[in-house]
C-alpha cells in the first residue's frame, strides 16, 4: 500500500525547485503540508492529518541534503573559462555529413586558438565554433540542410574533478543555480572533466557571476 511519505516524495520530486528549497530548509513545512493535503488525499483515497504530512516533509528534508561528495567537489571554486563570439549551426544528419566533418577538421587542424565542438545526435548534428570559422562552416556545409543557426553566443567551461563522473547531481547542482535566476542555457557540452555551457552573450556576465557565487558549498 502506498504511504503518505511516498506520495510526498513523489510530489517533491516532480518539482526540482521545491526539492531544493526543502533541502535548504527555506520552506515552511506547515504551510506546504496544507497546500499538498488535497493532492495527497486524492492519491490515497482517504483523509490524512496535516501533522502526518509535516512529519513526512521533515524526513524528506533530511533525505534531500546535499551529497557529501558534491560538497567536496565544490569545496573550493572551480576553474572557469569564458569564451565569446561563438556561433552554432545545427544540420540534419545525412550520408554526406561525416565527409564534411573530415573536411572541416582538415581546414582548421592548425587553428587551435578557436573554439570548436561537434555533437552528433541521432537525427541532427550541432557545430559550435568561434565566429572566425563561420564562413568556413557555410562553405563546407552549403549543401546540407540547416536546421538552425544561432549567433551572439558565449560559453562558460567549468573544470571538474574525476569524482563528477560517478557522483549523482553534479550537473544539476550547476544548472539549477542558473535556472533559479531565469538564465537560459542554449547548449550543454561535456567531456570527462569539463562541462561547457553555451548561453546568449547578453547573459554571460550574469551567469558567470551567479556560478562564481553558487558553486562553493
Amino acid at each position: 500500500m502506498i504511504t503518505i511519505s511516498q506520495v510526498v516524495e513523489e510530489i517533491i520530486n516532480k518539482t526540482p525547485f521545491l526539492e531544493e528549497a526543502i533541502a535548504k530548509g527555506i520552506v515552511n513545512h506547515s504551510s506546504l503540508a496544507r497546500l499538498m493535503k488535497s493532492e495527497i488525499e486524492e492519491k490515497l483515497y482517504k483523509t490524512v492529518k496535516t501533522g502526518a504530512i509535516i512529519m513526512a516533509l521533515r524526513r524528506q528534508a533530511k533525505k534531500k541534503q546535499l551529497n557529501p561528495i558534491i560538497k567536496k567537489i565544490f569545496s573550493t571554486p572551480p576553474d572557469m573559462i569564458v569564451r565569446s563570439n561563438l556561433v552554432e549551426f545545427t544540420f540534419s544528419n545525412s550520408d554526406s555529413l561525416l565527409t564534411k566533418h573530415k573536411k572541416l577538421l582538415e581546414k582548421i587542424e592548425n587553428q587551435t586558438k578557436y573554439f570548436f565542438t561537434i555533437t552528433q545526435g541521432v537525427f541532427e548534428t550541432g557545430i559550435i565554433v568561434s565566429h572566425e570559422l563561420e564562413q568556413k562552416i557555410k562553405d563546407i556545409f552549403e549543401e546540407e540542410k540547416v536546421v538552425s543557426q544561432l549567433t551572439d553566443l558565449s560559453s562558460i567551461t567549468i573544470k571538474l574533478p574525476e569524482e563528477n563522473v560517478t557522483t549523482p547531481g553534479v550537473y544539476y547542482f550547476i544548472l539549477k543555480a542558473l535556472a533559479w535566476q531565469n538564465i537560459n542555457v542554449v547548449e550543454v557540452i561535456s567531456t570527462y572533466q569539463e562541462i561547457t555551457l553555451i548561453l546568449a552573450t547578453s547573459e554571460i556576465d550574469t551567469a558567470f557571476s551567479i556560478l562564481k557565487k553558487s558553486l562553493v558549498t
